[in-house]
């Protein structure tokens, strides 16, 4: 269904964001309508056969019909332009409406629990009919369906509220299955295990929901770029051969397909400034052509040619690499003075390493002044970084 009404509204060969925004209606609106239609088949069941189970079922989709207008709504207001309140857009929102569909299926799993209890403690009698299995058995279909278009259209647009919503229908689709199964054990057999079937289906619908709002929380938060686009960056800007080295990355996330990055290129300092700064705005236009990012480098001019200041180098990530071999430095610089020299740098270790900041300031500057001598003095200065590469993630 997804894909034959895809082939008329959605234009594949657009502006990502655009094409996004065209699949999270499309995946919205079919969903309300699907789910509108489990609604009232189930809830007619439930009220004929007074199955506690089927009612909450059916209540559940009606949530869900809920919550697909709520990634509707994201989808449409996440695709609104940047606006002087908000210059970096409004795609945050589609993380929000992930979040509210996370909310919903907690609220559900809360109720359908509450509700079974109620049922363990005071039974009702359960009347079963083939045509409730019939309408079990179609919903169970149904689901697994937006499971799957939810979830396959959810990973090729990198949509957190369309994996969550995708998790919500696999969550449905287990719930009615065990709504199913004490159907067909009544039906047959005659006992009742009508509401320990709907406090399960709760308890699994619990864990999905916390397992959706994590997916959606993270991006909100801030989490670490993937290893693979980090590479890839790492890839482009020192694929030129004016660039030394690149330290001091930072990713912003701004929604999917709405990322800014900015950078440290390391350059020659014996360059022509004009010439390395044309390099560098091209490799700014390089990541937004291959990446789809804005990008924002600024330049590190080290000194490449002096043998001296290269020997001091060396001998410091000697240390440094003595020390911890995950402990990096950049933005190595020698000052030069009438009666010692300074070398400045900067330190890169990991969050929560072993040693304190004030212990390896101390171990560094002592190895610094028993390796080159009492006339060089290290300024360092601590930074922590999440990967164990050069590009670094402030």
């Amino acid at each position: 269904m997804i894909t034959f009404f895809s082939k008329f509204f959605i234009r594949e060969k657009q502006d990502k964001v655009k094409m996004r925004q065209e699949y999270g209606v499309l995946c919205g609106v079919v969903g309300i309508l699907l789910n509108i239609l489990l609604f009232i088949g189930k809830f007619i069941a439930g009220t004929i056969s007074h199955s506690i189970a089927i009612t909450a079922d059916a209540i559940n989709n009606l949530s869900d019909a809920g919550s697909s207008f709520v990634t509707l709504i994201g989808f449409k207001l996440a695709g609104a332009k940047p606006d002087p309140e908000h210059p970096f857009g409004h795609g945050r929102i589609e993380y929000v409406s992930g979040l509210v569909v996370a909310a919903a299926i907690l609220l559900m799993a809360y109720e359908l629990v509450r509700d079974s209890i109620g049922k363990i403690i005071h039974p009702e009698e359960t009347e079963y009919s083939m045509l409730m299995i019939a309408i079990l058995v179609v919903s169970i279909l149904v689901k697994i369906y937006m499971f799957y278009y939810n979830n396959s259209i959810g990973k090729k647009i990198d949509s957190a509220a369309m994996k969550a919503t995708a998790m919500d229908s696999l969550s449905d689709t287990c719930a009615t299955t065990v709504v199913l199964i004490a159907t067909l054990v009544g039906f047959y057999t005659g006992i009742q295990i009508d509401g320990y079937c709907g406090a399960l289906v709760g308890l699994f619908i619990f864990y999905a929901g916390i397992h959706a709002a994590k997916e959606t929380l993270d991006p909100l938060l801030g989490q670490p770029p993937e290893e693979e686009f980090v590479e890839q960056i790492d890839r482009i800007v020192m694929s030129h051969e004016e660039v030394c080295g690149i330290h001091d990355l930072i990713v912003h996330d701004y929604g999917p397909g709405r990322r800014m990055i900015s950078l440290h290129a390391e350059v020659p300092a014996e360059g022509d400034i004009l010439e390395v700064h044309d390099i560098i705005d091209n490799i700014e236009n390089e990541l937004k052509a291959k990446l789809g990012c804005e990008a924002t480098i600024h330049m590190d001019p080290i000194v490449t040619s002096d043998e001296h200041v290269s020997e001091m180098k060396a001998a410091v990530i000697s240390i440094i690499k003595g020390i911890d071999e995950i402990i990096q430095i950049h933005d190595f610089r020698v000052v030069t003075g009438p009666t010692h020299s300074n070398l400045i740098f900067d330190v890169l270790v990991p969050y929560k390493f072993y040693i304190s900041d004030e212990e390896l300031i101390t171990m560094i500057e002592k190895e610094v002044k028993k390796k080159l001598g009492n006339n060089h003095k290290s300024a360092s200065r601590l930074i922590s970084f999440i990967f164990k590469h050069r590009l670094i993630l402030l």
